[in-house]
């Protein structure tokens, strides 16, 4: 199908798009990202012109660093742990990069009218379109009350390319107390996405399907220990506070480590998760942070993502990164997201 440029069902159904966020059963918010119609524009900007947007963003700086921390803090279990499976990719997909297919980037237009980008994750979920990534990637903290404008993410991003085709956001989820009260403790999002589309040189859309078809899904895990190890997947780009700049943001970058409680007063953050990073924070906001990733298979379960940074030796150098910590109410926003159909923006 071609047009021209111009598996969990569980839990309450959100209605489709909708003008005002609206809180589900545990607290859901949701906001519209792009109609089909206006999807198509959005693939425009982004793919037109040789894709200048996409090498043009720049790494997202908003909410990037933490100066207030306290390293421990009362993040725990709200009820049992659980989780839900990855699904793998496809064979051969992305063979020739390193770390998960399912990471990428999300581009937008931040409220200072200019391209950005954070690192996305494409997830398990029933109709298998969706992404997740730091709330502030999504929703626009910068006082519009709306989500971040021309939305969409590219897995296995490389030098303005799509090679498993460029997904327009629908639908945005996140917990409500985030948007509402400015709680970082709800700072994630759960994005629906369209399928795929790659642009040809005369700007007709083709139709590449659904996103976890392409490159796989992550599992979820929720109410798991503290002290666990994880695998954190991300695009660092940003600069330390010495003017250190030693990662371009140009591939994916990965580190293991052990996560901890923290607080974080000045975001209204009481139940984060935190682990030991060498990584700046822009770039890399919004990575995944995997509970039993496969190397092999690729796969693991998304147990946290990064939100912010800090510096907490005072060596001028970002040393710990932070994530919401995941409970049974982001399950649910997950399980809300998860339900929502987006189809094609292809016309037939």
């Amino acid at each position: 199908m071609k047009t021209t440029l111009g598996v969990l069902a569980v839990g309450l159904l959100v209605s489709g798009l909708m003008a005002t966020p609206a809180a589900g059963a545990a607290g859901t918010a949701s906001y519209p990202l792009a109609t089909k119609t206006s999807a198509v524009e959005v693939a425009a900007f982004w793919l037109g012109n040789g894709g200048a947007n996409l090498t043009n963003a720049t790494p997202y700086a908003v909410q990037t660093a933490i100066d207030e921390v306290i390293l421990s803090g009362p993040a725990a279990p709200d009820g049992k742990p659980g989780n839900i499976p990855p699904v793998l990719p496809p064979d051969g997909a992305g063979s020739a990069g390193k770390g998960p297919v399912s990471s990428g980037k999300v581009f937008f237009v931040g409220a200072d009218g200019l391209p950005h980008w954070c690192t996305g994750t494409a997830m398990q979920s029933q109709y298998r379109n969706l992404v997740a990534t730091a709330g502030h990637c999504a929703y626009n903290t910068q006082g519009s009350g709306a989500g971040l404008d021309k939305w969409v993410f590219i897995p296995g991003y490389s030098a303005g390319t799509a090679p498993s085709g460029l997904y327009v956001g629908k639908q945005l989820f996140t917990h409500f107390d985030f948007p509402t009260y400015g709680d970082y403790d709800g700072d994630y999002a759960f994005v629906t996405v369209y399928n795929g589309v790659t642009s040809s040189p005369a700007g007709e859309l083709t139709d590449t399907g659904r996103l976890v078809d392409q490159v796989g899904g992550q599992g979820l895990a929720w109410n798991q220990p503290l002290d666990s190890s994880v695998d954190v997947f991300g695009f660092p780009a940003g600069v330390h506070p010495d003017g250190s700049h030693p990662q371009p943001g140009d591939t994916l970058e990965t580190f293991s480590g052990r996560t901890s409680a923290a607080q974080a007063p000045g975001l209204k953050a009481e139940e984060l998760t935190a682990v030991d990073s060498p990584f700046a924070g822009e770039g890399s906001l919004g990575s995944s942070w995997l509970l039993r990733y496969d190397k092999s298979r690729r796969v693991g379960y998304l147990n946290a993502l990064t939100i912010s940074v800090a510096d907490t030796d005072g060596d001028l150098r970002y040393d710990k990164r932070f994530s919401p910590y995941f409970d049974g109410e982001l399950a649910a926003v997950y399980s809300d997201a998860g339900t929502q159909w987006s189809g094609s923006i292809v016309l037939p």
